[in-house]
């Protein structure tokens, strides 16, 4: 049919953001100013709406927030810590891979699974990774917060870092502040420590010391962050691992469930190592699954929506 509307996916909406947003010159403006909070992709987001306004100006574009399924956080899962002088509406916490989250908890619905009761976690592993505890069918927290640097490892982002060691490496090591941006976003992760790749798969393939090291270290903080996003949980329903290496690597699987019988999960590892939708052994407490994610029909679903809407409007 003919095309309607064009949607993006935006890494970050800024605070207050909670639903995709028709494309303007305020909206543009408005991103143009949150590049400092995502560096690594709201420079590329800009850039395509900035490309289809050049050939298509006529086109209705809509920008659909990375952010926006966490905007309804609990405000303490908000809090950055820092003192309450130093807070304004940007300085937050903010959590990513929305899109992907929503996409899940949508076709969880659609399957019949009550979204509004089950106390779930997904887990979007991938070159970004990060995990949600989702309950009445919202974030309620992740591990991604002020940035899309914080939680787990990731490609080739460092995850969780003790701020110490950020000010030993200024002041101790001579680093600048950008080079510190640049080796914890560029240099670190799976890349960083096995010294080859930040692709797990050609890790897993590779079978030396050092991607061992790095594959072991990624799976321990993914199995840390999903122990500890059981606490506002108060429990565990469903697992469900998504994205990259979340959907096609039963080793990581498998070393994230490991020693965790105690919350409720264990892996059939025959349907583990076939990557079936469910991958948890028959009357486990928690139902663990492997799902693909598909954040572009999420963008087309809400492009239709707004259509939609705007249609009915020009109707009434």
């Amino acid at each position: 049919g003919r095309l309607t509307g064009v949607g993006h996916r935006v890494a970050h909406g800024g605070p207050g953001c909670d639903c995709p947003a028709p494309v303007t010159p305020e909206l543009l403006a408005r991103l143009r100013g949150l590049v400092a909070l995502a560096p690594l992709h709201l420079p590329a987001n800009i850039g395509g709406i900035e490309a289809v306004a050049a050939l298509r100006p006529d086109l209705p574009q809509v920008a659909c927030f990375d952010t926006a399924f966490h905007s309804g956080l609990p405000r303490v899962a908000r809090m950055t810590g820092l003192p309450r002088a130093l807070e304004t509406p940007e300085i937050r916490r903010y959590g990513y891979h929305g899109l992907s989250y929503e996409f899940i908890v949508a076709e969880l619905a659609q399957e019949g699974v009550d979204v509004a009761a089950e106390r779930i976690v997904v887990a979007h592993l991938g070159n970004g990774a990060s995990l949600a505890a989702i309950r009445g069918g919202r974030s309620i927290e992740c591990t991604m917060g002020f940035s899309t640097l914080s939680g787990v490892p990731m490609g080739t982002r460092s995850g969780d870092v003790d701020p110490g060691l950020v000010l030993h490496l200024q002041r101790g090591g001579g680093m600048t502040a950008a080079e510190v941006e640049d080796l914890l976003l560029t240099g670190s992760g799976l890349l960083g420590l096995s010294g080859f790749s930040r692709d797990m798969r050609a890790l897993i393939e590779r079978r030396d010391a050092a991607s061992a090291e790095a594959i072991g270290y990624f799976c321990y903080h993914v199995r840390r962050h999903l122990v500890a996003l059981t606490a506002p949980l108060e429990g565990l329903d469903r697992l469900v691992f998504t994205g990259g290496i979340g959907a096609n690597a039963p080793k990581v699987r498998a070393l994230v469930c490991a020693g965790l019988g105690y919350l409720g999960i264990g892996l059939d590892a025959k349907a583990n190592a076939a990557g079936r939708r469910t991958v948890s052994r028959p009357g486990s407490a928690v139902t663990v699954e492997v799902r693909q994610t598909d954040e572009e029909a999420m963008i087309a679903s809400h492009v239709a929506k707004l259509a939609c809407r705007s249609k009915a409007k020009e109707a009434s």
